[in-house]
């Protein structure tokens, strides 16, 4: 016999059917669309025909596209390490006994909350205008002219502002981690006599390992798919030196009629981000399985 549906039920199903149907339309649909536009010379408009792996084939030969998975992976590799060495020692100080602890949480946690595109406008102003004028009437050589204008610099004025911001949901990850450590713990360390140093890497550091990987996964994902920060202050340049796979694959697949290929692009961009996530999570899995 039918199981007559409770209120419970109807609830259930009233809440969760909406939610699968959105994140079908606006999310899995579009993807599988963009899978069967990477077999295809599809411009953005009008008719397109199937040209089966060509653009896959294309990918490994095209100079533009290597040199954006370059940059992106150098970015994501250094922005990675500050960002998490930055959080955990922002944590540490604003998890110990001071004064107004919520108020600089709060504060600290604001870069968080702005928009990208409004983090990076701040940050391009303050690049191309402010710090100029400074170097100019300091005479400080290095700073008399935009570090967005050089070829060679523009992605440490990117990074600066790509960390800055994502150091703040990492510190509070890591807050709640080191809330989890008993008092016992550093108790009974101090009764040993161990030291600051010692305490935060034989106790502290292994006892908020998940939360380290947690942050290792989220910050490293965030990082390859820059975009905001490039589109705000250098959109790719000076001669593509800062062009993301991100944002290459939005300026030629949108503006440059490679449509086709750079979903491609984007196919082979998702499956080495998964490659990395699973790669981080299952190092990273081994090392708490040791601690």
């Amino acid at each position: 016999m039918k199981k007559k549906m409770t209120g419970r039920d109807k609830t259930f199903w009233a809440v969760i059917i909406p939610v699968l149907v959105l994140f079908f339309t606006f999310n899995t649909l579009p993807m599988i669309k963009g899978l069967i536009y990477s077999f295809t010379n599809y411009k953005g408009y009008g008719s397109y025909d199937y040209i089966g792996l060509r653009n896959y084939q294309d990918l490994f030969t095209d100079a533009r596209v290597g040199k954006s998975y370059l940059f992106t992976f150098k970015y994501a590799l250094v922005g990675t390490v500050l960002v998490n060495v930055l959080s955990l020692v922002m944590a540490l100080g604003l998890n110990g006994r001071i004064r107004f602890k919520s108020a600089l949480r709060g504060i600290y946690f604001v870069p968080n909350i702005l928009g990208g595109l409004v983090i990076g406008y701040i940050f391009s102003f303050l690049f191309t205008y402010i710090l100029p004028a400074v170097g100019s009437a300091t005479g400080i050589g290095f700073l008399q002219n935009s570090i967005l204008a050089s070829e060679k610099h523009a992605w440490i004025g990117v990074l600066v502002v790509g960390v800055w911001q994502a150091v703040a949901m990492n510190t509070i990850i890591y807050i709640s981690g080191l809330q989890t450590v008993p008092q016992d713990v550093y108790e009974a360390s101090m009764l040993d006599g161990a030291g600051k140093w010692k305490e935060f890497w034989k106790i502290t550091f292994p006892l908020v390992m998940p939360f380290v990987t947690i942050n290792l996964v989220l910050s490293t994902k965030n990082l390859l798919m820059v975009f905001d920060q490039i589109m705000s202050l250098t959109k790719g340049g000076p001669a593509q030196s800062t062009e993301s796979i991100s944002y290459l694959i939005y300026r030629n697949g949108m503006d440059g009629g490679q449509f086709g290929f750079q979903s491609a692009n984007a196919v082979i961009f998702f499956i080495v981000i998964v490659a990395i996530s699973v790669f981080q999570m299952t190092v990273m899995n081994k090392k708490e399985e040791q601690l």
